[in-house]
């Protein structure tokens, strides 16, 4: 079978593999059909992805069909031919974390495609209840659903209140999908960014009419926008120490910053800012299943358009070329999305 293996930093390679034959008790086989590229994948090719080791199959946000099903004494809802989301966090069930319902940030968490071995791949065998059924979503959009979660779970976490002003710092992927869903739950949302290409796309798809260039006086247009006042919600989802170090001057006495992109290092900031603001810091990390089924649903009530994110694709013989050109911003990638079929 064909996979995509990142051998090492800047280093993609296009391998023929064995097959796997066998499924395992509570194992599912199944087809790869799409794979989204992620920020994690496009750092780890640089070499800047945090709980990353090379060599590693990467691929985590995933569309698959289910070939077969291993012996298993739970009651599934699978059976071969069905198409299923992934969610692509193998937990341990039983630390601290997993028995309060954060699964996501499990104590022992493997990620697909991260700490083992993902998706980019014909075939391959994981936990049957890491699958998700879909039914009515477009197979392109099941391969965004875990992107989508993040956004949603980091919206979530945040408890953001209907008619708060909220500013999402950074209209990647993942800002775009945090974006989506603090308007689902009711916030006025803002966007700052440096790339006057992704301030277009927030405007034309999502619908946000406060943009932020962040080249000039950020602070400077939010306070226009909010009558001098600045919101009392921020996410940072750049993954820049730089971004994030500055996302403290953002926020308003007595709001919350969250951070949902990461770094490799430490973070510093001010701490007589932080206490006079008694600013709420807290981080987003993954999703949880509750997230998933949010996100899929939203999906069916079809008001989300997924199909202006995708804006690359490549075949397995074409990735290895393709990919180096989707960290260059000249390019303009939304989303870039791998195919097997």
């Amino acid at each position: 079978m064909k996979a995509i293996v990142l051998e090492q930093p800047g280093q993609l390679k296009l391998r023929d593999m064995a097959a796997p034959t066998q499924v395992g008790r509570d194992e599912a086989l199944v087809r790869v059909r799409r794979v989204g590229i992620c920020g994690t994948d496009l750092h780890a090719y640089g070499g800047n992805q945090n709980f990353f080791s090379y060599p590693r199959i990467i691929g985590h946000e995933l569309a698959v069909e289910v070939l077969d099903i291993g012996p298993s004494e739970q009651d599934l809802p699978y059976r071969a031919g069905d198409q299923c989301c992934v969610v692509p966090y193998l937990n341990c069930g039983n630390c601290i974390a997993c028995r309060r319902g954060k699964s996501n940030c499990c104590v022992q968490m493997q990620v697909l495609g991260v700490h083992i071995d993902g998706g980019m791949r014909e075939h391959f065998t994981l936990p049957v209840d890491k699958l998700l059924l879909a039914e009515g979503i477009a197979v392109e959009e099941l391969a965004l659903v875990e992107m989508l979660c993040i956004g949603a779970h980091a919206a979530k976490r945040a408890r953001v209140a209907a008619g708060e002003n909220a500013l999402v710092i950074g209209a990647g992927p993942i800002g775009l999908a945090t974006a989506q869903f603090a308007q689902v739950v009711g916030a006025e949302v803002m966007v700052m960014e440096v790339n006057q290409g992704r301030l277009d796309f927030c405007a034309d798809v999502l619908g946000v009419d406060r943009l932020i260039d962040g080249r000039h006086d950020a602070i400077g247009q939010i306070k226009q926008l909010l009558g001098g006042e600045l919101p009392t919600l921020v996410f940072d989802c750049t993954g820049s120490a730089r971004s994030m170090h500055a996302a403290f001057d953002f926020v308003a006495h007595g709001g919350s910053l969250v951070l949902v992109g990461h770094i490799k290092g430490d973070l510093r900031f001010s701490d007589p800012h932080f206490h006079s603001h008694e600013l709420t810091l807290i981080a987003s990390r993954n999703a949880t299943p509750a997230d998933f089924h949010w996100v899929i649903e939203s999906l069916r009530a079809g008001g989300i358009n997924l199909a202006p994110w995708i804006t690359h694709r490549a075949a397995p013989e074409t990735i290895v070329s393709d990919f180096p050109t989707w960290l260059d911003p000249a390019n303009g990638v939304i989303k870039a999305m791998l195919s097997f079929d």
